[in-house]
């Protein structure tokens, strides 16, 4: 059999297809092109501020005061359309919540569109009489990474388990409880903040929690152009298989539920979990120092930050990017390291998670309800004695009155 009576059917189908194929394949790629350029300037058209939030000295607020507040968080306006989505590129807003050390100064920011700031502003003002709200200068461009003067460690997150299933809340460690006595609480917090104030001088570490609202807008595989909610869909199909799991056969033959208490504690956990506000999130940490100062002993404590948010039976932290290999031939030149660390550097300075990539692969964004955030973030009350941490001096009179609700 010859060449061309063996491949000529195929060429000529391919030669077909070719005027078909090629347009719709161009006009796909400019859209997509058309699309990121659009974002990228709508992104870049917004104005920014970041407020540095310190707390009194004397508050007796609960974590719930915190839940409240990022419930205004849930912001979904801005993409209604998908003319305002595809031809102008807007996104929906998305804020950081942080933690810094600055030489063992431990401080909380929100990072915020500057439209946005007085909302904010009043609503934590709402939350904590006495608080104290300003708007800074970025900690981050007070330390110039890209000087070759500092060395650097940085950590992503992701989750341990199914997104559903949620970490160990505030609520699991009983701080939901007014009158609980201080000497009794444990704040789940505290260890983050102690790490953050052992710093010395020249050293810094860096929080942040990206957050967005979450909204359903995951591709249904059963539709051709279907949208559902895959949070939703993945906490209906752990109850289902927990449930599945949790019956016997009795001598009559009959199928009998039998679930143990952890089962029905991770049924009730995953159902409470999915009937609070969501959020897409993205969690990172940075420890970077002057290469003098610069202590390797603290990776460990950078690390180890979010480990008392887990448990064996329901979810919690785990590093899902980290700036270091596990063997030398990972990277022979050291190139790669460098890259993960400027990417990672740069997206923390831009607050970016959502669109940025890293290692030229999206990132892995997870969903957290405004419960777990508050757990992670929140405002230590009094009887966490932290005494790096930088609280308001003398009792604040009330907000401003000028601000709007």
């Amino acid at each position: 059999m010859g060449f061309d009576n063996l491949f000529g059917p195929s060429f000529d189908f391919i030669f077909f297809l070719l005027p078909i194929v090629l347009p719709i394949g161009l006009v796909y790629t400019l859209f997509e092109l058309w699309v990121s350029f659009a974002r990228e300037r709508f992104i870049n058209s917004q104005q920014h501020v970041l407020l540095r939030i310190i707390p009194p000295r004397d508050f007796h607020k609960t974590p719930l005061a915190m839940e409240l507040f990022i419930n205004a968080l849930y912001q979904k306006g801005g993409e209604t359309t998908f003319i305002d989505r595809l031809w102008y590129g807007k996104v929906r807003a998305w804020f950081s919540l942080e933690m810094a050390s600055h030489e063992g100064e431990v401080s909380f920011y929100i990072w915020t569109r500057k439209v946005l700031s007085p909302f904010l502003q009043s609503q934590i003002y709402a939350q904590y009489p006495g608080i104290e709200v300003s708007e800074v200068e970025d900690y981050v461009s007070k330390v110039d990474y890209h000087s070759d003067e500092y060395h650097m460690f940085g950590i992503e997150y992701g989750l341990v388990a199914p997104d559903p299933v949620p970490i160990k809340t505030y609520v699991d460690y009983g701080l939901d409880k007014v009158e609980s006595k201080d000497e009794l609480k444990i704040d789940p917090i505290t260890p983050s903040l102690e790490f953050l104030g052992s710093l010395k001088q020249g050293e810094h570490a860096w929080i942040q929690i990206i957050v967005r609202a979450h909204v359903k807008e995951d591709q249904d595989k059963k539709k051709w152009f279907g949208k559902t909610d895959n949070w939703i869909d993945e906490a209906t199909d752990l109850i289902k298989d927990i449930k599945e799991k949790s019956v016997y056969e009795n001598k009559k033959g009959e199928i009998v539920p039998l679930a143990t208490k952890g089962q029905a504690d991770k049924i009730y956990a995953i159902e409470r979990s999915v009937s609070k506000l969501g959020f897409d999130c993205g969690i990172r940490s940075i420890y970077i120092a002057r290469k003098e100062a610069f202590n390797g002993i603290n990776i460990p404590g950078l690390l180890g930050s979010f480990k008392q948010y887990g448990s064996f039976n329901l979810n919690g932290f785990k590093p899902i990017v980290l700036t270091s290999f596990d063997f030398f031939w990972q990277d022979i030149t050291g190139n790669k390291l460098k890259k993960i660390k400027k990417e990672i550097y740069d997206a923390y300075k831009a607050r970016d998670y959502f669109w940025r990539k890293i290692e030229r692969k999206p990132r892995k964004k997870f969903v957290l309800n405004s419960e777990e955030l508050a757990t992670i973030y929140h405002f230590p009350g009094a009887d966490v004695q932290t005494p790096s941490l930088t609280r308001v001096q003398s009792r604040k009179g009330n907000a401003p009155s000028n601000l709007p609700i």
